[in-house]
């Protein structure tokens, strides 16, 4: 393999070349074993599930009312856009084929 001097330097210093440049065998490292947790139980589990929603950020009842209503007028509004468009559509390939 032709290589400059520089790059024979910084491969040696990486451990990836020998002294007499040639290729260092690679060792290959095993995967680390994977750490298993503990398992709980029932009671300990509901006891973190109860723990971790006092942590949570409920929203108001008026703040659910408002995001409500936008949601309904989104869906209305995107209901009556895409119906318009599928008329329209509609008609205008039907008088393209002249089938009325």
């Amino acid at each position: 393999m032709a290589m400059n001097r520089q790059t024979k330097r910084m491969l040696q210093k990486q451990g990836q070349l020998g002294d007499d440049g040639e290729p260092v065998a690679q060792k290959r490292k095993a995967p680390p074993p994977k750490n298993r947790e503990q398992r709980v139980g029932p009671v300990q589990f509901i006891r973190e599930v109860r723990g971790e929603l006092r942590k949570v950020a409920w929203p108001t009842r008026d703040e659910v009312v408002n995001y409500s209503i936008v949601v309904l007028v989104a869906v209305v509004l995107l209901t009556a856009l895409i119906f318009g468009l599928d008329y329209i559509f509609g008609e205008f390939v039907l008088k393209l084929l002249k089938a009325d």
